[in-house]
């Protein structure tokens, strides 16, 4: 077995053109990018800005921008390449004949699905959907993927309480429906938990709660939040009190399932809570979580935009619960370079056309790359080197941790692949330092240093990783 500090040296690059290490010739941003921002600036938005990227330039593990710079990519777009900058086999589906009629024919898939839809359906997105939910509403964003899911929710209660998918609407629920009044317009909601991110759009908004930013001045659905557990860390050491703040979470959700003036017809939840903070909670309060649900008779949406495609060891991270009884939608977005929700209970078609509807209703070309991810994963087995790699990389930052106690603290997702973060009383800084060491690391809620690197991301580099936070904390 590697020595903590030694990665293994059988080890075979996945990616055997990508650079050995960061290179870095000048400050970030250096000249040209300065210029180009500058440029930039004058037609859109830019005061989100991390860095200007150079894509063509970019390889692997490693993004580079237009100075010359290139750095080791623990964030990969907020989450969001899954194996690698420039990878050729996603190139090669890229430049492919059913690609190019993809783009330039882009089907309203709800009127016009193209000839093959169902075949790329099954051997790309349903070829990895999540135990018990074979089918898919495919979408174009993680946000646009919840608000459906809450939408199937909505439509799937008032047709169990209307008595079934037969019975016609009223003449009241039709008239009220266009005055945004109930009946028509229904008194229900959907419950999201503290801390939890499920996106920006207006619906999605209202069951978002992990930064005011995201929310001020945009009218909200008065919508329930619980509590989710806060955990204390290291897990072992303090497993009776986390057993119990995880009860008292499951008691108030129950509260608000029974009790709240607006009904929720579903709950949605995280498995891990990541724009807000990484947050964890063990399988006992998922699977507690989903006999609440059956007890109340509401829905269970686990969203896996963030978490899932790999990043925790599994390929999707609710896996980790060991759940009989799976959720009734899974949601996924990011890695899968797509968006949509899963789901397999066949009630969750509403019962007339055009209910759930938009001109796209997703897109064929972001299918068709997903299809090629897909097997790109399973040609490297890269979910089981991303669980491996994941060990080592904890190992790593927990003798780091023992080393600089002050600047990793809480550290958290011990065998969850490399879906791990710490709280630094520092973070801001520390993000902000990693940069002129090379690395490009972000961070999520008020102190956490989230790492997101791609599914192709190997001993060798968390090894550079791990070197240069050390080199950040001596700074």
């Amino acid at each position: 077995m590697a020595s903590p500090s030694v990665s293994d040296a059988a080890e075979q690059p996945f990616f055997p053109d990508e650079p050995t290490g960061p290179i870095m010739r000048t400050e970030i941003p250096g000249p040209i990018s300065k210029k180009a921002i500058a440029h930039l600036d004058k037609v859109f938005e830019t005061r989100s800005l991390n860095m200007m990227v150079n894509y063509q330039n970019s390889f692997g593990n490693y993004i580079a921008d237009l100075d010359g710079n290139v750095l080791l990519d623990v964030y990969a777009q907020i989450a969001s390449i899954p194996v690698g900058y420039s990878n050729p086999s996603l190139l090669l589906a890229a430049t492919s004949p059913d690609m190019a009629s993809a783009i330039i024919n882009r089907p309203a898939l709800g009127n016009f699905p193209q000839h093959d839809w169902a075949e790329i359906l099954e051997t790309g997105i349903l070829r990895v959907a999540p135990k018990g939910l074979g089918q898919v509403f495919t979408a174009q964003a993680g946000s646009d993927a919840n608000e459906l899911a809450y939408k199937a929710a909505f439509m799937w209660k008032r047709r169990q309480q209307r008595g079934g998918p037969d019975v016609e609407f009223t003449q009241e629920e039709i008239t009220s429906a266009m005055d945004n009044k109930s009946p028509g317009a229904p008194n229900m909601s959907i419950l999201s938990f503290k801390t939890g991110f499920h996106g920006r759009l207006f619906g999605s908004l209202s069951t978002t709660r992990s930064k005011p930013i995201h929310k001020l001045d945009i009218p909200a659905f008065d919508w329930p939040q619980a509590s989710f557990p806060h955990l204390k860390y290291p897990l072992e050491e303090h497993a009776e009190e986390n057993a119990r703040e995880e009860q008292r979470c499951l008691d108030e959700t129950e509260k608000i399932l029974t009790t709240f003036h607006s009904p929720p017809a579903a709950i949605i939840v995280e498995p891990i809570q990541s724009e807000g903070g990484d947050n964890h909670a063990t399988p006992a309060f998922f699977k507690g979580l989903r006999a609440l649900t059956r007890k109340h008779d509401v829905l269970m949406i686990v969203d896996e935009v963030q978490t899932g495609v790999g990043a925790t060891g599994k390929f999707w991270a609710h896996e980790h619960w060991n759940m009989e009884d799976p959720p009734d939608m899974v949601t996924f977005s990011k890695k899968a370079q797509t968006a949509g929700y899963y789901f397999g209970n066949p009630d969750l078609r509403p019962n007339k056309p055009y209910r759930q509807f938009n001109t796209w209703m997703g897109d064929p070309a972001r299918a068709l790359l997903f299809r090629a991810i897909i097997n790109e994963i399973e040609r490297l087995n890269l979910v089981q080197n991303t669980a491996e790699t994941g060990d080592y990389l904890y190992t790593r930052l927990q003798a780091l941790g023992e080393k600089y106690p002050g600047e990793i603290q809480n550290l958290r997702g011990k065998g969850q692949g490399t879906f791990i973060a710490w709280d630094s009383p520092r973070r801001d800084e520390v993000l902000k330092k990693a940069k002129t060491f090379g690395v490009n690391v972000g961070g999520s809620g008020e102190r956490a240093v989230r790492l997101r690197p791609m599914l192709i991301f190997q001993k060798k580099h968390a090894d550079i990783f791990v070197d240069a936070m050390e080199k950040v904390f001596q700074s």
